[in-house]
């Protein structure tokens, strides 16, 4: 069946160096899956973190089902990530680091499940986005010379 992608944080590959990433399920209810399927979720502010029972996604909104009547769900809900305990164990020791931090870069289906692309990140300082910036324009410019000169 292969990846449908619901929603994608670009925000965060903008404000944070992407060190690893990792995919993992997520545990939903009825009326959440339905509502994801509608393309209703929002990662903006969300991350991941630890508690006592594991590894959950805390700050992402779900909306709220269509055809749902009055027994929806929470939009709000931290919801629990899965993930084996190996890739637990090293999200655990990045996470304790300082200043790094779990973030979902997308919500995506994959044959038919629910999966969360987490990934560890580090803050970027201003002067890391502007130079982020620069080369981004500096990519464009080359690739519109490259094309301009095949032209002709």
């Amino acid at each position: 069946m292969g990846r449908k992608i619901i929603a994608t944080n670009r925000k965060a590959r903008h404000e944070y160096h992407i060190l690893d990433t990792y995919e993992a399920g997520l545990v939903l209810v009825g009326t959440e899956v339905k509502a994801l399927r509608e393309g209703r979720v929002t990662l903006g502010d969300g991350y991941a973190r630890f508690n006592d029972e594991g590894l959950y996604l805390v700050s992402v909104h779900v909306g709220t089902y269509s055809h749902t009547g009055h027994g929806g769900h929470e939009t709000l809900r931290d919801r629990k990530l899965l993930l084996n305990r190996r890739e637990l164990a090293k999200l655990r020791k990045a996470s304790v680091i300082k200043g790094q931090t779990l973030i979902p870069l997308s919500v995506y289906f994959k044959n038919g499940w629910a999966k969360v692309e987490l990934a560890v990140c580090r803050g970027k300082q201003q002067h890391d986005k502007r130079r982020t910036i620069a080369e981004r324009e500096n990519k464009r410019q080359l690739d519109r010379v490259k094309k301009q000169m095949l032209r002709a």
